[in-house]
């Protein structure tokens, strides 16, 4: 169906069913996305202050044929936010719904609307002595209705699983204004299709979520962190193993870091203090929580020694107070700072089978090679395969250089990737960078089945329009 712009016509329409107070002229922050690959258009910015109002806008919208955008923090990193072309669209900013409109610790659950900042979210749970464990970097801004529409993943999924993981029931408008009331607070619940996690996942191309029912889980007793230099990426593997032997559930986060990201931050971030004089080829950062009665530190020693004995770690620092934890999280944290600092030619969210991420990491300096002569930071969380590969121009150039290198380093990553029987979207959805991406290497059946849910929940295109699938 085609679509038509929110005009001067149709702006006033919404004016005359909704409050003037909703509606507000659109900053340049709703057009704009992190790594400045697009630049948005709007006819109008709403910003809801109740489910009700996300209906009215959605039903007028859909009786218009007039597409919606929805917004919540504007951190996504594959365009899916904003609309650079097409018909101008109503931006549908939640950041007014941001309630928790309940929590209910003996079954570790909290209800929260889906404008509510993540850290907002993760603070409510401590209020409760409870653990809401979605951690990412962008979590001081993010919003949850974001979190949830793209299937956030973060440091902690090792442990606790993506934001689809984290999810018991949601609260959610449908393109044609309907309300799904699915706040669910079970744990099981047998009764047909799984609209949950239909729409997470989703990048508000099938409706918008309103709130959602959320698990929260006990805090650990004692916390630890430790940094181990490894040989090489297979070593880091095994230690992941032994890890998981000693450790079993107590391990949060599982992170590979890169001796580029190191020299990135010494050269981009010189005042950031380094545990290490001279930068490890290759090392991981491993956190663990554990009960009362275990000793983190202890944990980690006798893993440092078992490993150290078995050849699998060269050296190693394991903190031994709050301070030195903050210490060496900040420094996987601000790589991705340093990062954009160094600007990229070209990012890539992936993820592989556990044990093919050692023979990918052999393999794509090679196929990258053939191209040309560039960086390469590789860097993620290794416990659950997700990857951030990322190519840099080499010293002396930067990325503008390279603009039209981009898309054929992109294209021999993801083929590879695709090679290994790996995603070449791990936490960062599809939105309109990867949709070329979704439609080379996704399996036609798959892509068949989205496009008839597509057709069947959104039948005039309005949601979205432009991103996941065209």
């Amino acid at each position: 169906m085609p679509l038509y712009p929110a005009d001067a016509a149709f702006i006033q329409t919404l004016r005359s069913g909704l409050p003037e107070r909703l509606f507000k002229p659109t900053e340049a922050r709703y057009l704009e996305e992190p790594r400045g690959r697009y630049v948005g258009q709007s006819g109008v910015l709403v910003l809801p202050e109740n489910t009700e109002q996300v209906a009215q806008v959605l039903r007028m919208a859909n009786m218009a044929q007039v597409g919606v955008v929805p917004y919540g923090g504007g951190t996504g990193l594959v365009g899916g936010q904003i609309a650079p072309q097409g018909p101008a669209p109503v931006i549908l900013s939640l950041e007014r719904m941001t309630a928790i409109r309940a929590v209910y610790p003996t079954e570790n659950v909290l209800v929260a609307e889906a404008g509510c900042i993540l850290a907002n979210v993760q603070a409510a749970a401590e209020a409760e002595d409870r653990l809401f464990p979605l951690s990412l970097a962008a979590e001081g801004s993010a919003r949850i209705g974001g979190n949830l529409a793209t299937n956030a993943g973060g440091v902690n999924v090792l442990r606790y699983g993506n934001a689809r993981d984290l999810c018991l029931g949601l609260e959610a408008v449908l393109p044609d204004g309907a309300i799904w009331h699915g706040l669910s607070r079970l744990r099981k619940d047998n009764t047909g299709y799984d609209l949950r996690n239909l729409l997470i996942g989703s990048e508000g191309t099938l409706g918008v979520i309103t709130a959602a029912a959320l698990k929260l889980a006990p805090r650990p007793a004692h916390s630890g962190t430790a940094l181990m230099v490894v040989p090489d990426p297979q070593s880091a593997l095994a230690l992941l193993g032994m890890a998981r032997a000693h450790l079993a559930e107590g391990i949060s986060a599982f992170e590979l870091i890169h001796r580029q990201g190191l020299e990135f931050l010494r050269e981009k971030l010189p005042d950031m203090r380094q545990p290490f004089a001279d930068s490890p080829e290759w090392m991981v950062l491993i956190d663990v929580g554990l009960s009362r009665g275990h000793d983190p530190a202890n944990a980690l020693m006798y893993l440092f020694e078992q490993a150290q004995n078995a050849g699998l770690v060269l050296d190693g620092l394991i903190a031994h107070s709050e301070g030195q934890r903050s210490d060496f999280w900040a420094l996987r944290e601000r790589i991705p700072e340093a990062n954009r600092l160094i600007g990229a030619v070209s990012s890539h969210d992936i993820s592989l089978p556990l044990s093919a991420v050692p023979e990918f990491i052999r393999r794509g300096p090679e196929v990258i090679a053939k191209i040309g002569a560039f960086r390469i930071n590789c860097f993620g969380h290794l416990g659950d395969g997700n990857m951030h590969y990322n190519v840099y121009p080499i010293p002396g150039r930067n990325s503008a250089d390279h603009l039209e290198e981009r898309d054929d380093i992109k294209r021999v990553v993801h083929d590879l990737v695709h090679e290994m029987q790996g995603s070449v979207s791990a936490e960062h959805g599809i939105g309109r960078l990867k949709v070329d991406d979704l439609e080379r290497y996704a399996n036609p059946v798959k892509l068949h089945a989205m496009r008839a849910i597509k057709a069947a929940l959104d039948p005039n295109g309005i949601m979205n329009p432009g991103a996941v699938l065209r």
